[in-house]
């Protein structure tokens, strides 16, 4: 717990210095949208018109003329402005404080999340008690910050629970402040500062995440992992986008000594530039740098000033240490039609042309998507829709000095699934008035680990010396997976997503040491846009 309020802290200075500051020098509205995929895909039919070349890859958005118009419609989804009374007000149409005028705007929200459900196979009740807030605003037309914290405690249907207790830590989330425990408690914020001096250019500073990608899933950077301090500047030059992040990432379970009195940390930089090409076309090329903060000897590695390079050359082996982890990757999109579009990635992790095909050897470890997303499906309008299929090799992502995987708190931060595997998934998403129909279903051939063993689908195992290792995607114990989840929501507050919802789960996890299964129904009061994860 303290190790994550010391960052929590720093970060939060850095934040409220920032804050005074730009108070101080903004005379102007530049708003960020928390990303969530299940509040996002009700922006595809303005997203992937073809009237228009919107960046759709890099995420959170910020609100921009295209999406504003959609935005003000979610916003005020069955607001009905004859209502009387402050109580009936707040519950249904406004944030619990908005405070507008001609230099700032201010909104405050409490958030909740309480569920109660059952996992039915175990004979086990589960439940998540979650109180939070959030916070944000903007100062002239430049400035917007955003901030939300939320403290919890729960019990996970067993699948769930097995995976907190193997990493001690909530996916996503936090840390499990107890551990092996039935009943879990963790608490987290997110905190972020976003300055728009020009139109062409963003800033922004906190604790957050980010995507890249228009799927549902990204081999390149997801927001699956837990909130990371970070500092990130996109500009926007037309039919160009290019973003620059560095981060400063923790792995609880690295092997500590001495010199280390908290987590070992690492380094981050990341480079992605979006081309729209045309109004359909649209390319892209994504750069990633992992380097140790300390190696296992306690020898530091200093912040090196070859991170803030603003080109693509911080992947070149010349300015990275034997012990760094270096990923390179590509993106595209088409719109075949109007409000559809395929779109793929293609990730190269380690790359050797004459052995590409191979699978035999460590040369190449790299992972493929193809998929494609759409609005109004048979021409039913808010009937969206995904459906998406990803591989990754063994081996992918990790690195011979576990401290430099692509990981964070021993998350990976692309697919939940790590490494070593092949995943089809498909997404409806239905909306009608106040009511929301979410479905998905989802089906994964991955290879598990023995004991002691290491079949590269665990990213945070070291990468194996031997270059005659085989890479064969599904190698160890194969496992099938089949997942599929259902939800219907009835919206009271579109502020800030106050929903009662019914959901229901089924999960099977098949090989040859038998069957897992969870069947498992909740039922809660819910708020917030965060994406919470549960398909792995």
């Amino acid at each position: 717990m303290q190790k994550q309020y010391h960052s929590i802290t720093k970060t939060f200075i850095i934040i409220a210095g920032l804050i005074f500051f730009l108070v101080g020098i903004s005379k102007a509205q530049s708003v960020y949208l928390p990303y969530s995929y299940q509040f996002d895909q009700k922006f595809n039919s303005s997203i992937y018109s073809i009237n228009n070349s919107f960046h759709s890859s890099l995420k959170p958005y910020l609100i921009d003329s295209i999406l504003q118009p959609r935005y003000n419609q979610l916003m005020n989804l069955g607001v009905d402005s004859t209502r009387k009374g402050w109580i009936r007000r707040k519950l249904f149409n406004e944030h619990l404080f908005n405070v507008k005028n001609k230099d700032y705007t201010f909104y405050g929200d409490y958030l909740t999340d309480f569920q109660f459900g059952r996992d039915i196979l175990y004979k086990l009740n589960t439940n998540v008690n979650t109180r939070g807030y959030q916070f944000g605003g903007t100062v002239g037309n430049k400035f917007f910050f955003y901030t939300s914290g939320y403290e919890n405690q729960g019990k996970f249907p067993l699948y769930y629970r097995e995976e907190v207790d193997k990493i001690t830590f909530v996916p996503g989330q936090a840390y499990d402040h107890h551990p092996l425990s039935a009943s879990k408690d963790w608490s987290y914020i997110t905190a972020i500062i976003s300055y728009t001096p020009i139109k062409q250019l963003n800033i922004t500073l906190g604790e957050d995440k980010t995507f890249i990608g228009d799927g549902y899933r990204s081999l390149l950077l997801s927001d699956f992992a837990a909130n990371y301090p970070l500092l990130r500047i996109t500009t926007n030059l037309g039919k160009v986008q290019y973003m620059m992040m560095w981060a400063y990432l923790q792995d609880q379970k690295a092997k500590q000594f001495n010199a280390f009195s908290n987590n070992r940390r690492k380094w981050a930089a990341f480079h992605y530039l979006d081309w729209n090409v045309t109004n359909r076309l649209s390319l892209g090329y994504f750069n990633a740098f992992i380097a140790e903060e300390a190696n296992d000897a306690g020898v530091f590695h200093p912040f090196s000033v070859n991170y803030i390079n603003p080109l693509f050359f911080s992947a070149s082996k010349g300015l990275s240490y034997l012990q760094d982890n270096v990923l390179t990757g590509f993106t595209a999109k088409y719109k075949i039609f109007d409000k559809t579009a395929i779109y793929g990635q293609l990730l190269l992790d380690r790359f050797k042309l004459s052995d590409f095909s191979s699978s035999m050897n460590t040369d190449n470890t790299n992972g493929v998507q193809i998929g494609i997303r759409g609005a109004d499906l048979f021409k039913v309008k808010n009937l969206n829709y995904l459906a998406e299929f990803n591989k990754v090799k063994p081996y992918t992502y990790s690195s011979q000095q576990p401290i430099t995987s692509f990981t964070e708190y021993n998350e990976p931060l692309a697919d939940p699934l790590g490494a070593n595997f092949k995943e089809y998934l498909g997404i409806l998403n239905y909306s009608l008035g106040r009511f929301d129909f979410m479905g998905q279903l989802m089906y994964a051939k991955r290879g598990l680990d023995l004991t002691n063993s290491n079949n590269g689908g665990n990213v945070n195992k070291p990468f194996p010396t031997d270059p005659a290792t085989p890479t064969i995607t599904g190698q160890g114990i194969a496992t099938n997976l089949t997942y599929a989840e259902g939800t219907v929501s009835y919206l009271i507050n579109p502020k800030y997503n106050l929903r009662f919802e019914l959901g229901g789960i089924y999960r099977n996890e098949t090989n040859i040491l038998g069957s897992k299964k969870t069947h498992f129904v909740t039922f809660g009061l819910r708020s917030t846009f965060r994406d919470l994860y549960h398909d792995f």
